[in-house]
Formats: C-alpha cells, structure tokens, sequence
C-alpha cells in the first residue's frame, strides 16, 4: 500500500455501525477508546486475553479468537487490530499499552502484505457482517456464509487477498479453484485497489455446452483464401455452411471464413480452400498460414475446436474484447451465453485487465470464460464479480 501505516490507520473506512462506530460509507473516523476495554498482551505474534468472562465474549458472541486451555482466547494480529481501533481492546507490550498505529505498525512488520490483509478482513467482517479467519498456506482469510458462527459451522470461501497492482498466477487460480471446489468451498480473491476499496472476484470452473452439433450431411462449400479470411462465392455453398452448423457469416452479399473456421471445416471434410493462385491448400498448409500470420493461431483453434465439439456455435469475439463469443443454440434465435478467451496454462495477468474483462462481460450479460490450454487439454475458468454474504451458489 502506498504511503505508512499512521496515516492508513488515521484515515480508515468505516463501512457498519457496528461496536460504536457511528459512521457512513465513505466517511472517515477516529475510534473511541472504550473504558470498558479489554486488556490483552502481545506474545509471539498473537494477542492474548487472560480474563476467562473477556474470552468467553469475545469467541461466544464476538466469534473473535480461538479458545485457551484453562480460559481467555488467542487473538490473530488481525483480530487484535480491528478491535484496537474499535476501542474494544488495549493490548500491551509488556507494561507499554500499544495504540492502534503501534499495533498496526508491529503487524505490518511480522506479516507480509497486513496492510492489504487488513483492509479486506475489515471490510468482510464489518462492511459484510461475516464471520472471517486467518488461514496460512495457499490462502490468506477463510469466511463463513451469511449468519453462520465458527463453533458450529464450517468456511463457505476461502480467500485470497492481493493488491490490483499484483499479478495473477492463471494456472494457479485453476488449481486453487479445483482444490476449493473439492472441499465444498468456494474460492474468492478480495482485490485491493490504491485507494483502499475492496473488489471480490468468485472463480469457478466450468464446462460449458451447447445443443448445435454439424448434421450429418454431404457436400461441402469451395473457398479462397485472401489476406486473414477465406471467401466462399457460390451462394448454394454459403448456405450448406449455415445450415451444416452456422458457419461464417455474410458481409456485403459475400460469404466469409474466419481462419480458424476455415481450418475446421478442412479438417471435417467440409470445405476445400485455394490461395489466389488456385493452389489447394490441405490443413496443414492452412493451419501454418494462420500460424505465421496471426498471434495465438495454434490456442485459438485448439479453444474453437473444443468449443465446436461441445455443441457450442463459436463467434468473433473482438467487440466484446475476447477471441470468441458463444451460443449454446441457433444464434438466431438467442443470445450468446459466453465470452471466451484463449489463454497459455502459465500466463499471468495483471489485476486491471481481469477487472476490465470481468466489468465488460457483467455488463452485456454474458459469461467470461478463460479457455486455459495446456497441450491438448483445455479448461475452463470464470471470474465472476461477487459480493460475499450472498448464500454460496445462489
């Protein structure tokens, strides 16, 4: 985070009125310091409350903590600092009582990236009125599901918490997304953007299908390459095309191929391309054109091939800043569903690209998919924007 702690925790958000913070969104405060406090002391990177009455409140109503053998609770740095600025506790360091910037500075010194950590455990337990923990390991928070308690239930998301100006591990996203889904659980980044506000993003991983699959039928259509596109004249043959499974698309009374279509019509036996010289061109001859003139051939048909496989009807997807668009029937007749984009199984991406994608899809309606191609394997992963203390699923 830009700047130093004393002047983040000067000028905290409020987002609830919870524990005495008489505030509203996007307004700024100075917690009042209780005198009914309770005292906790700083030890080996936990703040613990002795006080057995203190304990039993804080973990019973407050599901702050984690139980002591023989009374009191163990307090996360994050716990213990959401309740500092609060005014609900005074922790000391031996017999010097720590403020809220003190506790806040020691925090940011012993847990990497606290700053971001905080906001977002903030913003989820007060802003979202959830039950939220500090996890260590593959993930930063795990959060429990609307009205649910830690003594009776079990995390329905685990978190990750980064700044917008982190990057994004795709692959690493997949398998965490896979390893959350087996555990019945849901995983959820919380990303931080420069001015402190909080922007969640709920992944899943999806196999999308559809109901159009080419009919088996005869013929096939006579093309010719020109430039990034292949043109199909005969007006019978363009029609043979839409009806074997809406294929290409008719601009200014012409029929025409993408490069990726046109190498899976080839390979289905469907459709016979020449270069302007009235050379034949076989797949391969094609699918090495395309290579040499296009960035990402190879990824983009090995996605369009899948997708077709599926049932799905696969579309350009530029307009909406992806490779493709996608229906799951007749184009005709509905909407396209997804917005697909062919990525590498080891790409990362920036923060703001996945936000400008994901705000993009939510707005037309659709959703994004990244086609994740490893070899011959493809997944699917979706980035949704999400607003945790919604019913997981729902």
């Amino acid at each position: 985070m830009d700047g130093n702690p004393q002047s983040y925790a000067i000028r905290l958000k409020s987002e609830c009125t919870a524990y005495g913070c008489n505030t509203s969104r996007n307004r700024y405060y100075t917690p009042v310091l209780y005198h009914s406090a309770m005292r906790g002391e700083l030890s080996d990177g936990y703040v613990i409350v002795r006080d057995q009455t203190d304990g039993n409140h804080l973990y019973g109503k407050g599901n702050y903590g984690y139980p002591r053998s023989g009374g009191g609770v163990d307090l996360d740095l994050l716990e213990a600092t959401l309740l500092t600025e609060l005014g609900k506790l005074e922790v000391f360091d031996r017999d010097k009582r720590l403020s809220f910037e003190d506790l806040f500075r020691i925090s940011s010194d012993s847990v990497e990236d606290f700053d971001i950590l905080y906001i977002v455990f903030r913003d989820i337990r007060l802003g979202r009125g959830l039950v939220v923990k500090q996890e260590s390991g593959n993930y930063d928070l795990s959060v429990f599901g609307a009205g649910k308690r830690q003594s009776n239930s079990r995390p329905a998301y685990m978190l990750r918490a980064v700044s917008e100006r982190s990057l994004l591990d795709v692959s690493d996203s997949l398998e965490g997304t896979k390893e959350t889904n087996d555990r019945r659980k849901n995983l959820l980044y919380g990303v931080v953007d420069e001015e402190g506000d909080v922007t969640y993003y709920k992944l899943h991983v999806k196999d999308p299908a559809g109901k159009v699959f080419p009919t088996d039928v005869k013929g096939h259509a006579d093309g010719v390459l020109v430039s990034d596109r292949v043109f199909i004249f005969d007006q019978p043959q363009s029609a043979f095309l839409h009806d074997y499974g809406f294929f290409g698309n008719l601009v200014n009374g012409i029929y025409q191929l993408s490069l990726v279509e046109a190498c899976f019509l080839i390979g289905k036996g469907k459709l016979i391309v020449r270069d302007m010289e009235g050379t034949e061109m076989d797949y391969d001859d094609l699918f090495e054109y395309g290579y040499n003139e296009q960035d990402e051939f190879e990824n983009r048909l090995k996605v369009y091939t899948d997708l077709r496989e599926r049932g799905l009807v696969v579309k350009a997807g530029f307009k909406f800043g992806t490779h493709f668009r996608v229906y799951q029937d007749d184009p005709d007749d509905c909407h396209a569903r997804f917005l697909v984009h062919a990525v590498p199984y080891e790409i990362t991406k920036m923060w703001p690209d996945i936000s400008r994608t994901v705000r993009l899809s939510g707005g037309v309606k659709k959703e994004i998919l990244f086609a994740m191609v490893k070899g011959n394997s493809i997944q699917y992963l979706e980035f949704e924007w999400y607003k945790p203390g919604l019913i997981p699923g729902k």
